[in-house]
């Protein structure tokens, strides 16, 4: 098709981007940015032709009844951006913007199968999202691992980040260190060493963007493509797309109330890495024992293993004082430590830290800023006087006696719903619990039911590598909800549970759940 009058294409395609804009109530973008996009459009699919003299901008603009500035916008644009040529005396062209050789094994115009682009794809990628983890929902009853970010000391915070934009050194705003901002990696090699018992000084400490950089980091710097990893069966998803993303094979480990139970079959082919929540297992919650921990360690030193301990969120434990690192009892230097300020400040601040051995230090501080180009040190600056001046720790008493009231509603309003017959995991510490399901309950269907009720839980299921071992739950976070909030948005889950555990689609009774729930 070739266009008779510009004028009169473009006063119909303008009036029916107003027509269609207005009743669905979008913001219509300013008639001179209208006019250049539609002559653009034009141009790419060919109805104004290479070559094609274009009225001057005044005749144009007289014939469409606008500014002449408006039509002049859109002719310098286009002009600036190659489509129109400009020849003196003769007037406004369209350029000849076609390619001058096209392979003669494109195929022109071939749809993609799937309208998605999901088959445009590499195996990675597609595996990537098809297994992927991640919710597009981060706040609300009851989304595990989020911290209550609306009490989080954002005076303080913002009095301490005011205080370095008044000195605004051109180090802060440029480029960081590989390894991070210094007085914060002494800060947090402080606090470890302190609240964590992880032997470290301030050079092992590698400030990172949290656990999934970490990892990253971790891998490409000591692992090869092909390698194999020990995970633990159920883990965190992030662990298992981040492995698989650089080519390392998982091998999934059962848990049991001890941690990871290493069998004959795995001992005999020692991995590469061995990765573990030993404090606090993620998602179940158990506390590995001290047999499990010794042996782990016994067995990297012996077999050449990188050990890459998670510690996310061992703040938070109510029974009593956080348990000891798995690093501060290795002594053959086979453990990576990392964690995040995720769970304990917000996770929008984005700042973990990983500790390494201390021959490794250099060769990681170089990597880091080889690969991601370090920054943020502003932050890091205001994070480190957060720490020093005693707001951090103060911060962690205040939320974790929050949370664990928070926890003893969540099982109050457990035990008022469902009684002593649903088995409950992971109450000690973190900001989640887990829930079992009976066999044949999906839990899957009872968190898309959830979710249309206005609650968010996650299933069980999905932590786990097969389909075959995994067995039926939701992990419940509480930390983010607001105490009143908590026993009514139970009370809504429970009826769903209900609907999901009866064949008859009718309550539940407690004869019925006893004998489910055992």
């Amino acid at each position: 098709m070739r266009i008779v009058s510009l004028s009169d294409y473009l006063l119909l395609r303008v009036n029916r981007a107003s027509s269609s804009q207005g009743s669905a109530r979008i913001p219509r973008a300013p008639v001179n940015r209208q006019i250049y996009q539609l002559i653009r459009e034009a141009i790419l699919a060919q109805t104004l032709p290479a070559g094609l003299q274009l009225p001057s901008s005044r005749d144009l603009a007289g014939e469409l009844g606008m500014s002449r500035n408006t039509v002049t916008y859109a002719y310098e644009q286009l002009l600036a951006e190659g489509y129109l040529e400009s020849r003196a005396g003769a007037g406004t062209f369209v350029a000849d913007t076609a390619p001058d050789q096209i392979p003669e094994t494109v195929e022109r115009n071939v749809p993609l199968t799937d309208p998605s682009g999901k088959s445009e794809l590499s195996a990675r990628g597609a595996m990537l999202t098809r297994q992927a983890g991640v919710s597009d929902k981060q706040w609300g009853a009851f989304m595990p691992g989020i911290p209550d970010v609306t009490q989080f000391p954002s005076k303080v915070w913002s009095r301490l980040q005011n205080k370095h934009w008044r000195r605004s050194q051109a180090e802060m705003l440029t480029y960081g260190p590989g390894a991070g901002y210094g007085p914060l990696r002494e800060a947090i090699a402080e606090y470890l060493r302190i609240s964590r018992s992880v032997n470290c000084n301030a050079s092992q400490v590698l400030i990172t963007t949290g656990i999934h950089q970490s990892l990253d980091t971790v891998v490409k710097l000591l692992g090869e493509h092909g390698d194999s990893a020990w995970i633990e069966d159920p883990c965190y998803w992030g662990t298992r797309s981040v492995l698989s993303s650089l080519g390392i094979e998982s091998v999934p480990i059962p848990v049991d109330q001890e941690g990871m139970r290493m069998r004959l079959a795995n001992l005999r082919r020692p991995p590469r890495f061995i990765c573990t929540t030993p404090s606090h297992q993620y998602p179940l919650g158990m506390v590995m024992s001290l047999s499990r921990r010794r042996m782990l360690l016994e067995y990297a030193a012996a077999h050449k293993v990188w050990v890459i301990e998670d510690d996310y969120d061992s703040e938070f434990r109510y029974g009593g004082r956080p348990l000891a690192s798995l690093q501060g009892m290795d002594t053959h230097n086979r453990v990576l430590y990392m964690g995040t300020f995720s769970k304990i400040m917000f996770p929008g601040l984005r700042i973990g830290f990983l500790v390494v051995p201390e021959a490794l230090a250099p060769a990681f501080s170089t990597g880091m800023a080889e690969l991601y180009r370090s920054g943020q040190v502003f932050l890091q600056a205001t994070l480190a006087d957060f720490m020093a001046e005693g707001h951090f720790s103060s911060h962690i008493r205040k939320m974790r006696v929050l949370y664990a009231e928070r926890l003893r509603l969540l099982q109050q309003a457990i035990h008022r719903n469902f009684g002593d017959e649903m088995n409950i995991t992971g109450g000690e510490a973190g900001l989640h619990l887990t829930v079992s399901l009976p066999p044949e309950c999906n839990d899957k269907l009872v968190c898309e039911d959830a979710r249309k009720e206005g609650i968010i839980v996650r299933p069980l299921s999905t932590y786990y590598m097969s389909p075959k071992t995994a067995r039926s739950g939701l992990l419940l976070g509480y930390a983010s909800v607001p105490d009143e909030a908590i026993g009514p948005a139970f009370d809504t889950l429970a009826k769903v549970i209900r609907r999901h555990v009866s064949p008859t689609g009718l309550p539940v009774g407690q004869a019925h759940l006893q004998k489910t729930f055992a």
